[in-house]
């Protein structure tokens, strides 16, 4: 992959971008002045995220025009990750770096408190997809992928910011985008108590498409779930999931998608509304679409879809 293809081919967030005024100097450069590279070089605690930068080239990248989004690794989150760098392709450092990667200047201020999920500069989700992470921010706080905190925020260069994390983020497949958001912590639990090893299977290599219910949608059907059987429960959660790395841009109206239980549902879209149609003939909302995973991708909806067969 072309280091700077990421870039051109980027999605970006929508979101305001601040205006920063360059502190004058005339003794030696400001922070503004200098680009992120120059500035994690300058910055000791760095010293292992700068040289596995180089080592791959994207040191010359970050040097670029950007704007970027940087969350820096300190080294003791490498050395806290227990991970040999040396023992990693390059093609593996490459897509674990970019993945701190954003293209596009966002500030602490300009974080939304609740959940946002984020485009990245890592470009290998199947067929070359680009990889999200969660950024979720709580008053003052803001955590990544539901795991790392923002230990230092607004590091400004002239080509981008640099935010300081306390862990290194690892590319997530379908199952760790679940396990690392607090909204879906029901559908985890479901995928451990279903029969079929599910948890196992979506973690492999896919690729899969999971219509996956927010906690609210199982809360809601609480007395039902309750009295299903381990296989029962995996037919429900199978028929959530569908074979292949189907975008929302692939989706139409009056589609009728082949689940990997083996029953249908059909997609409705009117305007920019996603809704579901499910065997019963009830109707799910897709909420948010495109959580692009390692090996597949997650559409959000806010109620369970109930298939035939159970």
């Amino acid at each position: 992959m072309s280091k700077t293809k990421w870039f051109i081919n980027a999605l970006f967030l929508a979101v305001a971008v601040l205006a920063f005024s360059a502190c004058d100097d005339e003794d030696e450069p400001t922070l503004a002045e200098q680009t992120l590279t120059e500035i994690a070089a300058d910055d000791p605690q760095f010293s292992t995220l700068v040289g596995a930068l180089q080592r791959v080239n994207l040191d010359d990248v970050l040097n670029g025009t950007g704007p970027f989004t940087v969350f820096a690794p300190t080294n003791a989150a490498f050395q806290a990750l227990g991970v040999d760098l040396t023992t990693l392709t390059d093609d593996q450092l490459e897509e674990i770096l970019l993945y701190h990667v954003l293209g596009a200047q966002i500030g602490a201020g300009d974080i939304a408190t609740g959940q946002t999920y984020a485009t990245t500069a890592a470009q290998t989700g199947p067929g070359n997809t680009q990889l999200a992470i969660l950024i979720e921010k709580t008053g003052s706080q803001v955590k990544i992928n539901g795991n790392a905190t923002v230990t230092t925020a607004d590091i400004v260069g002239k080509n981008g910011v640099i935010h300081v994390i306390d862990k290194v983020l690892l590319p997530l497949d379908v199952v760790g985008h679940a396990a690392a958001n607090s909204n879906f912590t029901q559908l985890v639990g479901a995928l451990g108590s279903a029969s079929g090893n599910l948890t196992t299977v979506l973690s492999g290599a896919g690729p899969f498409t999971v219509f996956a219910p927010l906690n609210s949608a199982f809360e809601a059907i609480a007395g039902v779930t309750a009295g299903l059987t381990a296989e029962q429960l995996s037919k429900v959660l199978t028929y959530h999931v569908v074979a292949g790395n189907v975008r929302s841009s692939a989706l139409t109206n009056g589609q009728v998608v082949t689940t990997v239980n083996g029953e249908t549902f059909t997609i409705n879209i009117s305007g920019s509304n996603v809704t579901i149609t499910d065997a019963k003939g009830e109707t799910a909302t897709v909420v948010l679409t495109d959580v692009q995973a390692t090996n597949g991708v997650i559409h959000v909806i806010n109620k369970v879809i109930l298939p035939d067969n159970l």
